[in-house]
């Protein structure tokens, strides 16, 4: 047998991300999932200021623990997208309301052609 510690190593998601960011197919794949990103961080955000865990929001939702942990971390997975039925009762479990906003794309802009004719 080895006498060999496991000694992990932190992880530092900022730094990776950041890191990762570099790749360009990585930065296009990212940007593509930021509103899912944005809508489980406040799902998180929600129940952390409601002072719950996640066995609490299950309970009150009736469901299993782990359906609440899959439904905070389902970035990117259209298997475990929740309905919008799901997301009324986590909102409800939670002390919120589920509001949904559209908002218009930002536009592009567009190169100042007077700025480069000088």
């Amino acid at each position: 047998m080895s006498r060999d510690r496991f000694n992990p190593v932190p992880l530092d998601i900022d730094k990776t991300r950041k890191r990762w960011s570099r790749d360009p197919a990585f930065a296009k794949a990212y940007d593509a999932l930021s509103d899912e990103f944005a809508a489980l961080a406040e799902l998180v955000r929600a129940r952390q200021q409601a002072d719950m865990t996640q066995a609490d929001v299950a309970e009150r939702m009736g469901v299993a623990q782990a359906t609440v942990a899959r439904l905070e971390s389902s970035a990117g997975s259209r298997k475990h997208a929740p309905s919008m039925a799901t997301l009324r009762r986590y909102a409800d479990a939670v002390g919120c309301v589920l509001l949904i906003t559209l908002a218009p794309k930002p536009a592009a802009k567009k190169p100042n052609l007077r700025s480069s004719a000088r």
